[in-house]
């Protein structure tokens, strides 16, 4: 078995919308620390300097969103109300959902702007293949070429409505993408609702999960590294976050050799 990673790195050094602070304490100032804290706190003295090098344990300290990395957004992330009841958070979601046969989609042609209904069954025509109850469904756009940087926020498809709609009619139950948003980007839908005042153009894949209950992983990568359109498994676990509306999660396929 082959294991691919479809995680993307959560990377103070990469540009964010919400900027990312990590602040790493050395094995060397951990040393420190834990003296200070053995005289402080229990009376007790001990010399860093006896620890072999000097040194004891790193420590990552980081300040992010639940939605930086490649993460799963929870119903709850959609809304406070949902119309089949009260929205479920990331920790209350069935892990059977995130350890399942996937599908990718190569919709690499579509730019930047909406993937609809048409297109996916166009794209499932094409590989011969139907989702099952319960697959998980992977939007391959490209977009993750552009992580890192300003136009990753910016230049990406993303599904209507009826897109999401036709997949979760399928029984699908997450759906995952490379782009940093299920939905379009914010300026294309904007404009797109400035132009036609049709308010079902505004985060039209988020605002699906009011009606019915599914996820999405978002930010995903390397779907191009996929050797088959199905036939894998994709684990998505999501971290157990309470109260939360996200996870983040090291998805990865796993494939058969």
């Amino acid at each position: 078995m082959r294991i691919i990673d479809l995680s993307s790195a959560i990377d103070a050094a990469g540009w964010e919308p919400d900027p990312i602070t990590h602040e790493i304490m050395t094995p060397a100032e951990g040393a420190r620390h834990m003296s200070e804290e053995m005289r402080e706190h229990f009376g007790l003295e001990f010399d860093p300097a006896e620890l072999p090098g000097g040194e004891l344990l790193s420590l990552d300290t980081l300040t992010l969103t639940s939605h930086t990395g490649t993460h799963v957004d929870a119903p709850s992330h959609y809304g406070s109300t949902g119309d089949y009841g009260v929205p479920r958070h990331i920790d209350a979601m069935p892990l059977d959902w995130f350890l399942r046969p996937g599908v990718v989609l190569d919709l690499t042609d579509v730019g930047t702007g909406v993937i609809g209904a048409d297109r996916i069954e166009a794209e499932l025509r094409r590989i011969g293949y139907r989702p099952q109850p319960l697959d998980i469904v992977l939007i391959h756009t490209g977009a993750s070429r552009h992580a890192g940087t300003p136009e990753y926020f910016t230049d990406f498809a993303g599904l209507d409505g009826p897109a999401v709609d036709f997949l979760l009619d399928l029984g699908v139950r997450v759906i995952g993408t490379d782009a940093w948003s299920l939905d379009a980007p914010f300026t294309h839908m904007i404009k797109s609702y400035q132009e036609t005042g049709d308010p079902s153009v505004l985060w039209p894949a988020h605002f699906a999960g009011r009606r019915r209950e599914y996820c999405q992983v978002e930010r995903l990568t390397e779907l191009a590294s996929l050797p088959k359109p199905f036939g894998f498994t994709v684990s998505c676990l999501p971290v157990k976050i309470a109260g939360a509306g996200a996870g983040w999660t090291r998805a990865v396929a796993l494939v058969d050799e």
